[in-house]
């Protein structure tokens, strides 16, 4: 059986919120984490078994160019508006990593009493994961945007129910920033609708019929502008990312870890996706403009981290900078840098990820997150500190480590458009090296400054480790399992001969 012969992404966005409803009956029950632990499993399995297939799916013929698996269903016909998904090789590498993390999140453990409050937990993460999968797989824009805004609704509640410190305040910013771009986007969507329709006579919301129509040069730069807005802001970019350090900070640690690892990525990949395609001629006049953002976000939130005295808000710094990694080779919109862009967003998730489950799981057994407190673990609690200067070196591109490729990848790519933007980008991975040094010095192998009496890894806090950790060895010894999946809507994308 092939996955063309089930609607599987209908599956892949539904069974989550199947996993919801199964949740009600047992509100209150200790069976409730297994269950959506079984969901999980059975989203990544599912994801899995589309990857085995892909070669075997990308023979055969397709109604999109690019595009193996495609679902099409009229949905508000009187608007234009189909439920239509859609999966290439990008949406693929997207759809794993956000299965895996979820996986990875419901192993985490939680301090929490058994009861209603968890089982909301779970819940929240579950209807989340079915928001990220749909902005993932969804071709119509009405669609996506509807997935744009469901999966930020159990991000608020997450903060708002299990967060600490300045919660509140930090769930307010989240909520204005992310509303504020959102409402800008759905006014271009709204516009590029009617646009299709002027010129056209046909109402349609679809993302390859939209392409088919051409925009105003001058209409496509307010239009684009409203889509970089958003996306920026979710990426994030300089100076829109004044929520971010607050709200990974504030946030549990399943939250940072989903926030981190993938609703970031929602933005990139939206970029790639949308903004870019649907409007060429602004994307190229307004990429000055994302070059300098980007080397802005890399080398100003590097410095940040590098000032940075609690663990949590560095690796939060550290994501911003990365991130601007992946913007600079959506800036460059070349075949190789493209390719280094999308594959930084699995590494940055991989490897940023890891860090924030390691920074949380100290932070449980010291009660602080602040660099000054540690000292010395590398012989106290080794295991955990094996694993934590792993990951550091992979953080900072370590050759053999996933990030290394991409980000040579995104370098090697931009240096052909912009040398002087390749250069200033390598500055960036410079002072990486050096705050991530220091984290390293300060907290594994400085001398102990206090007594603490701490217990290393468990069993299953091994076990999620270890499996992001070989992905970063496979990631960086052998790409190309990944590489091969971006070839072809890479070319399509930036039009390069196949």
């Amino acid at each position: 059986m092939s996955p063309a012969t089930l609607p599987i992404l209908t599956i892949l966005v539904f069974l989550p919120l199947a996993g919801c409803l199964l949740l009600l009956p047992v509100w209150n029950h200790r069976s409730a984490r297994p269950i959506a632990m079984g969901v999980a499993l059975v989203e990544f399995l599912l994801a899995l078994w589309i990857f085995a297939s892909w070669q075997e799916l990308s023979a055969a013929e397709h109604k999109i160019p690019g595009f193996y698996l495609l679902e099409d269903y009229s949905w508000i016909p009187s608007l234009g508006i189909s439920f239509t998904l859609g999966m290439d090789g990008i949406s693929l590498l997207m759809v794993l990593l956000t299965e895996l993390i979820f996986v990875i999140a419901m192993l985490l453990p939680r301090n929490s009493p058994a009861g209603s409050k968890e089982s909301l937990f779970l819940l929240l993460l579950l209807a989340m994961q079915s928001g990220i999968t749909g902005v993932f797989l969804a071709l119509d824009l009405a669609l996506f945007y509807l997935f744009w805004e469901a999966m930020l609704i159990p991000v608020f509640f997450l903060i708002i129910i299990r967060g600490s410190g300045n919660r509140i305040i930090s769930t307010i910013k989240f909520f204005i920033f992310t509303l504020a771009g959102s409402l800008f986007m759905l006014l271009a969507i709204i516009q590029l609708h009617l646009q299709h329709f002027k010129t056209t006579g046909v109402a349609t919301f679809s993302l390859y019929q939209l392409l088919q129509s051409p925009v105003p040069t001058v209409m496509q730069l307010w239009l684009y502008a409203a889509f970089f807005l958003a996306f920026a802001i979710k990426i994030p970019l300089f100076p829109l990312h004044g929520w971010l350090p607050d709200s990974y900070s504030d946030a549990p640690l399943t939250g940072t870890l989903i926030l981190s690892a993938l609703m970031a990525k929602t933005g990139a990949y939206a970029l790639i996706r949308f903004a870019h395609p649907l409007f060429p001629e602004a994307a190229g006049q307004m990429a000055p403009l994302l070059y300098s953002l980007a080397l802005l976000s890399i080398l100003y939130a590097a410095i940040l981290a590098f000032n940075q005295t609690d663990i949590k808000r560095l690796i939060a710094w550290s994501s911003v900078s990365h991130m601007g990694f992946v913007a600079l080779g959506i800036a460059a919109w070349q075949p190789v840098a493209l390719s280094g862009s999308i594959l930084q967003m699995v590494n940055h998730g991989i490897t940023t990820g890891a860090l924030f489950i390691m920074a949380g799981i100290l932070e449980k057994r010291a009660d602080s997150r602040e660099i000054n407190a540690f000292g010395g673990l590398w012989g106290k609690i080794p295991k955990w500190s094996f694993l934590f200067l792993f990951f550091s070196l992979a953080s900072v591109g370590l050759p053999g480590l996933n990030n290394f490729v991409g980000e040579f990848l995104i370098l090697a790519g931009t240096i052909k458009k912009s040398i002087i933007a390749a250069s200033l980008a390598f500055a960036g991975l410079v002072l990486t090296l050096i705050y991530m040094l220091r984290l390293l010095q300060e907290v594994c192998f400085q001398k102990e400054r206090s007594a603490l009496s701490l217990s290393d890894l468990t069993s299953g806090e091994i076990l999620a480790l270890a499996f992001l950790a070989l992905l970063c060895i496979q990631l960086g010894v052998h790409p190309s399992f990944q590489l091969d999946l971006l070839h072809v809507p890479v070319r399509i994308l930036t039009g390069a001969a196949p």
